[in-house]
C-alpha cells in the first residue's frame, strides 16, 4: 500500500539508475519528484516515462540540491533518495508499518549498505542516514559538503537501503579524487589549515580506523582495498590543503 510520500531524488546522467531507484519507490510512495542537474542522457525521459515529475535545476550543491524539491513535493513527508540507492525490501516494510500521521518523530534513518560492484562492504556498515522526514519540522542542510537532514528528533528503523555506489574499484578511485578535491577546497575556504604532518597523521589514522577498529582486516580483500583506498583519500586531502596554503 502506498502513502502520502513524495519520493525526491537528485539525478545528472543517471539513466542507468533511475528506472531501478523510481521503481523501488512507488512501492511506498505516491509521488516521485526527479530534481535534475541539467542531465544530456535520457534520465529524464525514463523518469517521466514512469510517472515522476521531473523539475530542472543547475546543481547547487547536494544539501541545496536535495532542499530545493521539498516546496515542490505535495505531502508533508519526503522520502530522500539516491539514484544509485535502492530500498531493500525490509524498508518497504518498515515503511508501510509506519504511522505517519501520529509519529512523535520528525525524521527516520536507515542503515546503508554499500557495494562496489557486487561486492557488499561490510566496513561501511550499518552507515546510517536519515532520508525520510517531516518538511515542516526538518529539513536538509544547505551548507557545502555532504548534506543531512538537519534534526534530533530521529528514529532509527531496522530497515536498509541498499548503495550501488561504484561499478568497480576502478570508479571508486576515479571517484576518490573528486571528492578529496572538493573536500580540500571547502576546507580551504572555510579558513582551515593544515600542519606538514596533517597528510600523514590522518592518512595513517584512517588505515588504523579502518583496518583494527572496524575490523576491516578481517574482512578479506575487499576490507582491505577500501581501507587504502580512504587513508589515501584522507592523505591527499591534507596534501592538497597544504598546496593551497602555499600557493596563496
Amino acid at each position: 500500500m502506498k502513502k502520502n510520500i513524495t519520493a525526491n531524488i537528485i539525478t545528472l546522467n543517471e539513466e542507468k539508475h533511475i528506472e531501478a531507484v523510481i521503481q523501488s519507490v512507488q512501492s511506498v510512495c505516491d509521488e516521485v519528484l526527479v530534481i535534475d542537474s541539467l542531465s544530456t542522457d535520457r534520465t529524464c525521459e525514463i523518469a517521466e516515462s514512469l510517472g515522476a515529475k521531473v523539475i530542472k535545476q543547475a546543481y547547487l550543491g547536494d544539501g541545496m540540491q536535495k532542499a530545493f524539491g521539498a516546496p515542490h513535493a505535495k505531502n508533508e513527508w519526503i522520502l530522500s533518495i539516491d539514484a544509485d540507492e535502492r530500498l531493500d525490501a525490509n524498508a518497504i516494510e518498515a515503511i508501510k508499518n509506519l504511522d505517519l500521521d501520529s509519529t512523535p518523530y520528525d525524521a527516520f534513518s536507515f542503515a546503508r549498505k554499500t557495494f562496489v560492484g557486487k561486492n557488499f562492504i561490510k566496513l561501511w556498515y550499518p552507515d546510517r542516514v536519515t532520508r525520510l522526514y517531516k518538511k515542516s519540522a526538518c529539513g536538509f542542510t544547505t551548507v557545502g559538503g555532504h548534506a543531512r537532514v538537519d534534526t534530533q528528533n530521529v528514529k532509527a528503523l531496522d530497515a536498509d537501503m541498499l548503495h550501488y555506489s561504484y561499478a568497480d574499484y576502478g570508479e571508486m578511485i576515479k571517484t576518490s579524487h573528486k571528492f578529496i578535491t572538493r573536500g580540500a577546497k571547502i576546507a580551504h575556504a572555510e579558513g582551515k589549515r593544515a600542519s606538514k604532518f596533517d597528510p600523514f597523521t590522518h592518512g595513517v589514522g584512517a588505515l588504523f580506523k579502518a583496518l583494527v577498529l572496524k575490523g576491516g582486516a578481517f574482512h578479506g580483500v575487499n576490507g582491505w582495498n577500501v581501507a587504502i583506498i580512504s587513508a589515501f583519500s584522507s592523505y591527499m586531502k591534507y596534501a592538497l590543503m597544504l598546496e593551497m596554503q602555499e600557493n596563496g
